[in-house]
């Protein structure tokens, strides 16, 4: 393109502003500056001013307090090059500067607050640039309750956070909470009530957002919670078996009872029916005595929850089985007394059988066994004469047959075998 002919000289000027504005833009993307330039900060916290857009071959940083980068106004120089720090008349213990430049003032103060100038030296060139910062007061909220002491899962408890903040966070048990069915927060945020307190709602905690993401609590506050008990254990030495101990005369019995509760449970023991004198959780008898059988109750009451609970042991000797002994022995003199006994014994016996005998088959078996010989009887009168003894059984054999046998039956006489 010709820009020599006059319908080009727009161009040509155009061209030039354009160069211009290109150059300026160059010039102050280059210009050093303090991020933030409007810095709030908290007292108790840190404070950190940053250089930005700082160039490559930066010699030194020199941070000054004030809007002038005069040398009694210096409060810290960082030499890049030697890597060395040189502290100036506003120095107060409490400055660091980071390699990049970064001013960071530690545990800031409320006369902290001011402008801040940060002098860039570089090998052909020097910047400055200027920054305010405003350190505020910290505030922390208080925190009250209505009640400090509840019965578990029967109370309520209502929490009051004091503030100007609005933007308010609800700690319970250090976990951060919102409003659910037993957690209402009213619409400033300022209050928490809790229905049916429990005791792992305790401790309660506010807190507001000083600077972003940054929280300040208040103090914790702790609400005490009465509970149980919820379970009671009687234990024991010898140890129980469904509630009986068995323990020998003599011996040593311990007996505690073992209760979840808070405040602490006291206790109260009762043996057969009469309350012990003493309200200790365990018991000790170092010589169990008769007298000391029997049941024992333990009783764990909390004052605070109006709960009651108790358990029972029952004391008792052990059961012996009674030992049978297996073997045993006779002396010589048993023996013979033994022996005479069973052979007396025995012929008593097959006398007694005998008779019996005797008497059930006497009728027909005589008559039996006098057909068997051919013989005939038929009664006779006259006195009568005893029969002789001839044995049991039916008769196969007779001895000398007389007259006037005593049978069953009557008196018989002995007639010869018939023809």
């Amino acid at each position: 393109m010709d820009l020599s002919r006059p319908r080009c000289r727009v161009w040509r000027e155009l061209v030039l502003v354009a160069s211009l504005l290109a150059c300026g833009i160059r010039q102050a993307s280059s210009q050093i500056y303090i991020a933030p330039d409007s810095l709030i900060g908290v007292e108790r916290y840190s404070s950190s001013l940053a250089v930005e857009n700082a160039p490559e071959d930066v010699q030194e940083y020199s941070w000054h307090r004030g809007a002038n980068d005069t040398e009694e106004n210096l409060i810290i120089s960082y030499n890049t090059t030697s890597h060395s720090r040189r502290d100036g008349p506003m120095y107060s213990g409490r400055e660091s500067v980071s390699i990049r430049g970064t001013l960071r003032i530690w545990r800031s103060q409320l006369n902290d607050t001011g402008n801040y100038t940060v002098r860039v030296d570089t090998i052909s060139d020097t910047q400055k640039a200027t920054g305010w910062l405003e350190v505020r007061e910290l505030e922390i909220p208080q925190i009250s309750v209505n009640t400090t002491s509840v019965v578990d899962g029967e109370d309520a408890v209502a929490a009051t956070c004091y503030t100007n903040d609005s933007h308010i966070q609800w700690y319970v048990n250090y976990v951060p909470v919102s409003g659910n069915y037993r957690m209402t927060i009213s619409p400033d945020n300022k209050t928490l009530v809790i229905r049916m307190f429990g005791r792992f709602d305790s401790p309660l905690q506010c807190g507001i957002e000083i600077l972003p993401e940054l929280i300040q609590k208040s103090d914790l506050v702790y609400v005490t919670v009465a509970y149980g008990p919820y379970s009671l254990l009687l234990s024991s030495s010898p140890t129980d078996f469904n509630g009986i101990l068995s323990a020998e005369i003599g011996s040593q019995v311990e007996m505690e009872c073992i209760s979840y509760s808070r405040p602490e449970s006291k206790y109260r023991w009762i043996h057969n029916g009469s309350i012990l004198s003493f309200s200790e959780k365990n018991i000790t008898l170092p010589s169990l005595t008769w007298d000391q059988m029997g049941r024992y109750r333990c009783i764990a009451e909390n004052s605070a929850t109006q709960v009651t609970l108790y358990e029972e042991v029952h004391v008792q000797a052990p059961w012996h089985r009674p030992v049978v002994s297996r073997s045993f022995t006779i002396s010589g003199s048993l023996l013979v007394l033994l022996i005479i006994f069973i052979v007396l014994g025995f012929t008593h016996f097959l006398a007694v059988l005998i008779r019996a005998l005797f008497r059930h088959y006497s009728t027909r078996g005589l008559l039996t066994g006098i057909l068997t010989v051919g013989s005939a009887v038929q009664p006779v009168s006259g006195p009568p004469t005893p029969l002789p003894w001839v044995g049991s059984g039916k008769f196969d054999y007779f001895p000398a047959l007389t007259s006037n046998w005593i049978l069953p039956g009557g008196p018989y006489a002995v007639l010869k075998p018939l023809s």
